[in-house]
C-alpha cells in the first residue's frame, strides 16, 4: 500500500486494511466526466495482485436496482403494466392465499384481496419476505427454509432451477395482503423470473442486451468467466471470535465462477465501479446514454421516488435506517442523515460488502466495493468513513 502523499479521507479507509479488517478496497467518486478512483489492499489474504480499478466485486443487493431498470424498460416497451396482474406470466402464483397470522398454521388463512402486481415486486410489498423477529417457531419460516426459497447471502451454485423455485413459492401463503407490508428480498427475486418470462429471455441475457452492452458495462454479469477470474476478489466472512477472516468465496471455485442455474435479479452480480457507474449515471442523467434513451424519465422518476407509507419505513428501519425510504429497486434517503443521506439521494448496499449511491442534486456518485460479508444490519465503519469522507476520496 502506497502511504504517501494520502489525505484525511485515503487514510481513513486505509485504516481497514491496516487493522486487519479487509483485504483491500475500491472507492469511487464521480461528478459527470470528473471521476477519482482510489484502490487500496489486495484482491486477498493470500499473494494475489494489489487491488485495481479494474477488480471485479460480487455486488449482492446491488443488483436489485439494475433488475428494477430491466423491468422498467419492459414498462416503456407496453410489455408489462405496474398495476396489472403478474398471473399470466406467473401461473404459480395466482390465487394467493394469506395467513391469519403470521405465527399460525399454514392452512389457517384468508383469501388475498386482489392479485400480485409488479408494482408489489418492485417495492417489496408482495408479502412475502424476511421476518424481522425471533422467529425459528413459525411454521411459515420452517417452510420457507424447508423448500430453499429465501436464499440469503447467494452461493449461487447451490440454488434450484428457477421453474422449481418459483412452484415452491406457489405452495406457500402470503404473510401478509400484497401492498401491505414491505418485506425484504423476495419480491425482487420474483421480480426476475418475471422479467425473463415477459422478454422470452433468460434474466442475464435481458440484462445484457438491454444496460451491459449499451452502457459498456464489460465486466458485469452473473458469473465470471475464466479469462476474468484473476481480477475477481476473494469474497470472505468473520471468523470465529479471534480468528480474523475467514473465505467465504473464491475466484477458482466458487460461486461466481461458472453460469449458476438461477439468475438472481437480489444478489447475483459481479462487477466493477466503473461498470456500476455507468448504471447510475444512467438513472442520473433520465433514462439517457450517450446520447440514446434507454429508458424514459417517467421510469426513471418512479424508480428513484419513495413509494413507502410512514408506517411502512418505520417497520423497517433495520434495513432503511432512519433516514430513507423505497422506490423501485433501491432506497430513497428522505432527509439529512449521519452517513451521507440527503434527500432524494438513491441507491443500496449488497451483503458482501459494497455500496453505491447517486444524488441528483448535486449529480455526484459515490462507490464503495470491498469483499467482506457484512456482520449486521447496520452498516460496517468503513462504510461511514467513506461517506464521511467522500468529498475527500
Amino acid at each position: 500500500m502506497n502511504t504517501t502523499h494520502r489525505n484525511d479521507g485515503q487514510r481513513a479507509l486505509d485504516r481497514h486494511i491496516e487493522n486487519g479488517s479487509l483485504p483491500g478496497l475500491v472507492a469511487l467518486r464521480a461528478q459527470g466526466n470528473e471521476i477519482k478512483v482510489y484502490m487500496a489492499g489486495n484482491q486477498s489474504l493470500r499473494d494475489t495482485p494489489p487491488m485495481g480499478r479494474d477488480t471485479i466485486f460480487r455486488i449482492a443487493s446491488m443488483t436489485k436496482p439494475v433488475a428494477a431498470a430491466a423491468a422498467m424498460m419492459l414498462v416503456d416497451d407496453g410489455a408489462l403494466s405496474l398495476d396489472d396482474a403478474i398471473d399470466p406470466w406467473i401461473p404459480e402464483l395466482a390465487d394467493r392465499r394469506v395467513l391469519r397470522a403470521l405465527d399460525g398454521p399454514l392452512d389457517d388463512t384468508v383469501p388475498a384481496h386482489r392479485p400480485l402486481t409488479l408494482r408489489d415486486l418492485l417495492t417489496m410489498r408482495m408479502g412475502l419476505g424476511y421476518i424481522l423477529a425471533r422467529s425459528d417457531d413459525y411454521p411459515i419460516q420452517h417452510a420457507i427454509k424447508d423448500l430453499n426459497i429465501l436464499q440469503g447471502m447467494p452461493r449461487l451454485q447451490e440454488w434450484p432451477d428457477v421453474d422449481t423455485w418459483i412452484a415452491g413459492i406457489g405452495t406457500l401463503p402470503l404473510m401478509a395482503q400484497p401492498g401491505e407490508r414491505w418485506m425484504y428480498d423476495l419480491s425482487l427475486e420474483v421480480l426476475g423470473v418475471l422479467v425473463s418470462r415477459v422478454s422470452g429471455l433468460s434474466l442475464g441475457d435481458l440484462l445484457q442486451e438491454r444496460l451491459f452492452a449499451p452502457l459498456k458495462m464489460k465486466d458485469t454479469g452473473f458469473f465470471v468467466p475464466p479469462e476474468k477470474q484473476s481480477r475477481l476478489a476473494t469474497a470472505y466472512e468473520s471468523g470465529p471470535a479471534g480468528e480474523g477472516l475467514r473465505v467465504y468465496d473464491t475466484p477458482e471455485d466458487g460461486g461466481w465462477s461458472r453460469m449458476p442455474p438461477f439468475h438472481s435479479a437480489a444478489a447475483g452480480l459481479a462487477a466493477t465501479a466503473d461498470d456500476y457507474r455507468a448504471f447510475l449515471q444512467l438513472l442520473l442523467d433520465r433514462g439517457v446514454a450517450a446520447g440514446t434513451r434507454l429508458l424514459s424519465e417517467k421510469s426513471v422518476d418512479l424508480m428513484t421516488r419513495d413509494h413507502l407509507t410512514e408506517a411502512q419505513r418505520n417497520a423497517n428501519r433495520i434495513f432503511l435506517g432512519a433516514h430513507s425510504g423505497w422506490g423501485f429497486g433501491l432506497a430513497v434517503n428522505r432527509e439529512v442523515g449521519p452517513t451521507g443521506e440527503r434527500p432524494g439521494r438513491y441507491g443500496w448496499t449488497g451483503g458482501i460488502g459494497t455500496t453505491a449511491y447517486a444524488d441528483p442534486n448535486s449529480r455526484r456518485i459515490g462507490i464503495l466495493l470491498t469483499q467482506r460479508l457484512l456482520d449486521s444490519p447496520r452498516p460496517p465503519e468503513v462504510f461511514d468513513d467513506f461517506w464521511a469522507h467522500f468529498h475527500d476520496i
